[in-house]
Parts: C-alpha cells; structure tokens; sequence
C-alpha cells in the first residue's frame, strides 16, 4: 500500500510497589507472557511493544510522554494486573495523546479453587484494578476501547485486532496530505466542507492545485514509461481487442497511461496519501482520468470525485483498516431498482470504482463519456462480488464532523450490457425503505468509502479515537429511534465542542 508506515502498539502493566519486588516481578513476567502471546498469535495489524511495569505517577507520565513523543508509537494497551491505585494514573492520561485501549483481563483462566490464598488474591487482582482504572477513565471523559476477555480467547484477539486496525488507520492520517486538483463541483454541497476544521480533528490537510501542475508532470512522461506500463495493463487485464498495439484506439490506452504516469509522479514526489478530481476542470488533459484513479486507489490511495476531499480520506482511512488485499473502494449510489420487496441499489460512478472489490478479472475498455468535453476514456469493467460490506460517509454538519455507516449485502448483478463501467449491487439495511430514509435523515453524502473488509465495530473504533460522531445503520435501526438519536446528538455535541473545542 503507498506510503503506509508500520507503527507499534505500546504494552503498560499497572501494579504498585505494596506487595514487593517478587509480586512486581512476577506481574512483569506474566506482561511479557501476554505480550508474546498477542504478537505469536491474535493476527494484529501492528506488533505489540512491552513498555513496563508502571509503578509510580512519574513512571506513568513519563511512558505517556515519551509515546506522544514517538512516531512509531500508533497506540497505548493498558493492563492493570494487580491494584494500581488510579490517582497515580492521572498526570500521564491527561497528557496522553495517543489512541488507548483498556484490556480488563486476568492472568490466569481458571481459578485454582482448592490452592487460594491470599497471595494469590494480591497476585491476581485484575477484577477489580480494573474496575478502579475504568472509573477514572469515565472521570476523566477518556475516549478508549474496552476489550474483556482472557488474553487467550480469540474474542478478545478480535476485538484488539479490530482496535489496531482503526490505530493504525488514525496514525496513517496525522499528518497526510491530500491533493485537490481545481475545486469541487459547482453548487454541490456535499463535496465542501471546513478543511481547516478537519485538519483540527481529523489531522490531515488538503493542498490545491490547479490541473496545470499535473498536466506538466503528464507531459514529462517518456515513451519507454508507457510501453513498460502497457505491458503490465496487458499483464493484469483483459485487454479490448481495439486498445492492443495496433489497434484503431491505441493512441487512446497509451494516452491513459501517460495520465496515470504523470499523476503517480505527482503524488510519489509531494507524499500525498490520496487526491481529487473534477470532470469540470480538465484543461490540458485529454481524457478524465479513469483508469489511473482506479489503479491508484488499488494501490492504497485514497480518492474523491469532483473535489471531494473528505470522501477521499475517509476512503485512505477504510483501506488502512481493511489491510493488505482487501477489497474498498470510492463509490456513489446512483440509480435504484425498486420492484416491491425485491429494492436494491446500483452503485456506480463514471469511471473510478477500484478493482480491489472486482469478482473476476477486469476488462480494460474505451467508451464515449458524456461530460467533461474530452477525448473517450479508457477505464476498467467490471462487477463487484457478492457478500457483506459497509458503506460509510463523512459529512461536514456545520459545527462537527459525521461518519455514517450502513451495513449492506453486496449481489451479483445481472447483465448490463450498455452500462460500459465498474459497479455494485445491493441491499441495504435493515430494509430499503427505512435504511434509505435513514441515511437521508442523517444527512449522509452520495459518495462513500465501499468495503467488504472493515466493519461497523472498526469504524465505530475509529470514530471513538478521533471524537467525531457515528450515525450507523444495521438490523437494529429503527427510525423513530434513530431520528432521537439525531436530535440528542445535535445538543451532545452543541455542547461538548463548546466546552471541550
């Protein structure tokens, strides 16, 4: 995946020096045990770093900095083993600035009933050093995961990988840059939004750019570079019989490639993890970029049509969260089927949907398109598979960010001969009539983030560890309740951005 780093999730053990150095020791070797274990065998997305023993209120803030302090560091487990009285917590918390994830387990699984004694009660007292850790995590209004579990069960692997998963999306996305080639579409509201809020919250930017730059890095682009790329097109797809060398529409494929050339240099040289386009402004190019967004974001890069920048990275952040090989895409819900108990919707866009959700080997094909005023572009066909999947939303509400999330059923489409482009068909839910009038009442965009990899307890993950509201839409939405929920979630958040910023 482009620029993607592969940062380390950081290990604490809480105990208290009351029991002596044999305890403490012992509470270390039974970390390191734990520690081993999650890295040998829970399958997470980021290794586990054992840190210590905290002991102390200066041990604490000093591990809390110094992992503010390092960029490798994606994320904070705590384990309280024993007693760790909650106080000495305090100082570090506050200043702690990275994504937190209480484990609420025990060392051992099974109680040896006939061999207790108070010393094994001293030992083994997660239950309630727990319980004292989550009571001022409450105090404290931290936003955290709470994993409970025996570290063994995989269960808990799963939720700790889900967890990792949304840590490392967040981690991806402080600091990564955007590019947003001309504006958006014009009138279009969805697509605008606070760019200087979201690098607040969400901590990437957005970089304009008129297409002119990237016109100048398509131009650059050697003959040698596009036959090397036709060689692999011709590797990876089923090459239209007219786009071969030699073909009447040759020229057509290899002014595709020179675009997705010109704009892989563009983005590889600035360290953008993602772009927008706009079919409104494509001067000096002689085709709307399909094929090179389609190919770019199978490479991990994240992409808005028609300058929508917050489509874009959301989307960057789904396909970190769905890892290496896994199936997400920008998507549009365009057009619905809506026979009486038999409701689906047909996902398409012009051209870029990415060929990580295709069910079989795409075809590389030219046809006419109707807008943008420029040469017949060449994309990718294709039909996207079948199965579950999440289509998630990020929407600008004025004075808050908002992810919305519909879990939905991927089918197989039937035959569309005449509809020359990539797409999707499904169902929602909890039923078309309620899930699609709960996306409308919740304000959520008609471009989305598609993905068969990452779910709705990983976005709910992420949302928690970048404070910005969740609407999700499941089995259990029901709308009378959901739209309480909106207006209770109007006043929460009028409220918490005003006291908290």
């Amino acid at each position: 995946m482009s620029d993607l780093h592969s940062p380390e999730l950081w290990f604490l053990c809480g105990s208290q020096p009351l029991y002596g150095q044999d305890v403490v020791t012992t509470v270390e070797d039974h970390a390191r045990t734990v520690v081993r274990q999650l890295s040998d065998t829970a399958d997470l997305p980021l290794s586990v770093s054992f840190q210590g023993v905290m002991t102390t209120a200066d041990e604490i803030d000093a591990t809390c900095r110094r992992a503010n302090r390092t960029p490798g560091c994606a994320g904070v487990v705590l384990w309280m083993h024993t007693f760790s009285p909650a106080r000495m917590w305090i100082r570090g918390l506050s200043a702690l600035q990275k994504p937190l994830c209480h484990l609420h387990t025990q060392f051992n699984r099974e109680l040896p009933w006939d061999a207790i004694d108070m010393d094994f009660m001293n030992l083994n007292q997660s239950a309630h050093g727990g319980r004292e850790a989550g009571h001022l995590h409450s105090r404290m209004g931290l936003r955290r995961k709470v994993v409970v579990g025996h570290w063994s069960d995989p269960a808990v692997h799963g939720e700790l990988r889900t967890w990792a998963g949304a840590a490392r999306a967040w981690h991806d996305l402080q600091g990564a840059r955007f590019a947003r080639f001309g504006d958006n579409m014009r009138n279009v509201a969805v697509t605008e939004g606070d760019k200087v809020g979201a690098q607040i919250r969400l901590g990437f930017s957005v970089e304009g750019y008129g297409v002119g730059d990237l016109v100048e890095r398509v131009e650059a682009v050697t003959q040698g570079a596009v036959d090397d790329l036709i060689e692999e097109y011709e590797a990876s797809y089923e090459v239209a019989a007219e786009l071969q060398r030699g073909g009447p529409r040759e020229r057509s494929l290899r002014d595709g490639a020179r675009i997705e050339l010109g704009l892989r240099s563009f983005l590889t040289d600035g360290g953008f993890k993602g772009f927008t386009t706009t079919f409104e402004d494509l001067h000096g190019l002689k085709q709307l970029p399909g094929l090179a967004v389609q190919r770019l974001m199978a490479d991990g890069y994240g992409f808005g049509a028609e300058g929508d920048w917050k489509t874009a990275a959301l989307l960057r952040a789904v396909k970190v969260m769905a890892g290496e090989g896994g199936g997400a895409s920008f998507m549009e819900d365009y057009t619905y089927h809506l026979q009486a108990g038999e409701e689906q919707v047909l996902g398409a866009h012009m051209l870029e949907v990415c060929p990580t959700i295709a069910t079989a080997r795409p075809s590389l094909e030219v046809h006419p398109l109707s807008i943008g005023d420029r040469e017949d572009p060449v994309r990718l066909v294709f039909d996207a598979r079948p199965g579950p999947a999440v289509n998630v939303s990020l929407v600008d509400m004025g004075n808050r960010f908002r992810l919305v999330l519909n879990e939905v059923v991927a089918l197989e489409p039937p035959a569309l001969p005449k509809l020359p482009v990539a797409r999707a068909l499904w169902t929602v839910k909890p039923d078309f009539r309620t899930g699609i009038a709960a996306w409308i009442h919740a304000g959520g965009a008609h471009h989305t983030a598609f993905s068969y990899d990452v779910t709705s307890e990983q976005v709910e993950d992420f949302a928690e560890i970048a404070g910005i509201e969740l609407v999700t839409i499941d089995d259990e939405t029901r709308l009378r309740s959901l739209r309480s929920e909106l207006r209770f979630n109007e006043m929460y958040y009028g409220i918490a951005n005003g006291l908290r910023g």
